[in-house]
């Protein structure tokens, strides 16, 4: 019973993620409360799990537009990349996964020497942008550089996440999990992604 509630919890929270745009955990807690579930009773389902069902919701219900919808994001992700080509951009999340739908944010990771170098760059290019924090590696809280780009291709405003970390966070930024991807890639191999599609 316990493996069949965290499946469907799986499968709630792959539809909340493509239909609302929800990052894992959020959808996950929201699936979980949805199905009311309470939090002692069961474990949660692994993000991996998680990412197989949004692949499998993507087959079924969106593979008609979510791989031109995935090749304009990550086309506006190559252009901010290049834009900040020097704090070494790397790109992470749905959009590098290939999971990403219109409704998914863009979210890079910038590794800087100093921390307000990035926002100095936002601000010379007269970029308007809301600054957020979060978690990042070795539970520091790190700055969030928020940026929304219209979108002639999708039609839409599109939400660029640019994290920013200290350069030394890049040594393990690279590692691969446990199936052998790994959860970022610099301009290089998001070109090569593009090529390949």
């Amino acid at each position: 019973m316990t493996g069949t509630l965290t499946a469907e919890i799986a499968a709630a929270a792959a539809r909340l993620i493509v239909e609302e745009g929800l990052e894992y955990g959020a959808a996950k807690r929201r699936a979980a409360r949805d199905l009311r579930v309470g939090k002692r009773s069961i474990e949660l389902p692994g993000n991996d799990v998680v990412e197989d069902e949004v692949r499998s919701y993507l087959d079924l219900f969106h593979a008609d537009s979510q791989p031109a919808e995935l090749a304009a994001l990550r086309a506006i992700a190559a252009s901010w990349m290049e834009c900040l080509a020097a704090f070494r951009p790397h790109l992470a999340g749905a959009v590098w996964r290939g999971t990403a739908t219109r409704r998914s944010s863009i979210h890079i990771d910038l590794y800087c020497n100093d921390s307000k170098a990035a926002e100095l760059a936002l601000i010379d290019r007269r970029v308007d942008y809301e600054v957020s924090s979060a978690e990042g590696p070795r539970g520091r809280v790190f700055d969030v550089l928020n940026v929304f780009a219209r979108s002639a291709e999708l039609g839409d405003v599109i939400h660029v996440a640019l994290a920013v970390l200290d350069y030394d966070d890049l040594r393990g930024a690279l590692r691969s999990d446990a199936r052998g991807r790994t959860h970022r890639g610099a301009l290089a191999a998001l070109r090569a992604l593009q090529a390949a599609a």
